[in-house]
């Protein structure tokens, strides 16, 4: 009996909706009838030699790598990772990005909440998974239903330092989350720093990079689709030259 697999895509568009400065996009669509004179200069032929008189459909993008769903690089945290200077988007070893997916649920988390070690090691244990080297662990916050909504940035629970270097040091290299970012949203933080006076809860699980060398996917989406694990994860982003970080459609690849 042959193997049937399923792909579940783990990505949202890149498309205008609200969000912060940073975040802006700009989108040109070029139809195709505005592109027929160009054509007929480039071939040298008249608009009757062209199908219906049309040419071909062209899209310009001005973006961030931070835009959509995408992969942050370690040069994103710090310019330097474990020592040495922190890797780009386009270093990036490749084997990192195909390997076994975990999916943690945190959905229960409410917003501005700090995932902690205990909250990763209680899940696990109801999951009865070990956390192996070089596992993709996608963190479900539910978060992505917010999408296309102004709560999107600020509604999620996100992990902190420690609980970055804990996965870091099961051998994890990849991790992913279906929230605007890793960390807590900025709020949340600010909140904690002016109440404690600790600078380390400010992007906390970001500069835990400086320390443990990984890479991170933001606004992942369908993480309430996959299995606990059993799946396979693909995760290629752009190669940026120099970049923080690329732009990527993960998915999920599950054998049925």
């Amino acid at each position: 009996m042959s193997t049937q697999i399923k792909i579940i895509d783990l990505s949202i568009k890149i498309e205008p909706a609200p969000g912060p400065e940073h975040q802006r996009l700009e989108i040109q669509h070029e139809r195709h009838h505005e592109t027929a004179e160009y054509m007929m200069k480039r071939f040298g032929c008249s608009k009757e030699d062209l199908p219906s008189g049309l040419g071909w459909a062209n899209d310009y993008l001005t973006l961030g790598t931070h835009v959509g769903t995408h992969m942050d690089a370690p040069w994103h945290y710090h310019p330097t990772s474990e020592g040495k200077k922190a890797k780009t988007i386009d270093d990036v070893p490749v084997e990192w990005f195909y390997s076994d997916g975990v999916v943690i649920d945190m959905s229960h988390k409410k917003p501005g909440e700090l995932i902690d070690i205990a909250d990763l090691e209680e899940a696990l244990i109801k999951m009865s998974y070990k956390i192996k080297p070089f596992d993709i662990v996608l963190v479900m916050t539910g978060a992505d239903k917010l999408w296309g909504t102004d709560d999107y940035w600020s509604q999620f629970p996100g992990l902190g330092k420690e609980s970055t270097l804990w996965l870091c040091n099961q051998g994890v290299k990849v991790v992913g989350t279906d929230s605007a970012g890793w960390d807590r949203p900025f709020w949340a933080m600010i909140e904690e720093f002016k109440k404690t006076g600790d600078s380390s809860v400010l992007w906390g699980a970001h500069f835990a990079g400086i320390e443990k060398e990984y890479c991170q996917i933001e606004k992942l989406t369908n993480l309430d689709l996959l299995p606990p694990f059993g799946f396979k994860v693909a995760c290629f982003p752009i190669k940026v030259s120099g970049g923080s970080a690329g732009w990527v459609r993960p998915v999920a690849i599950i054998e049925e």
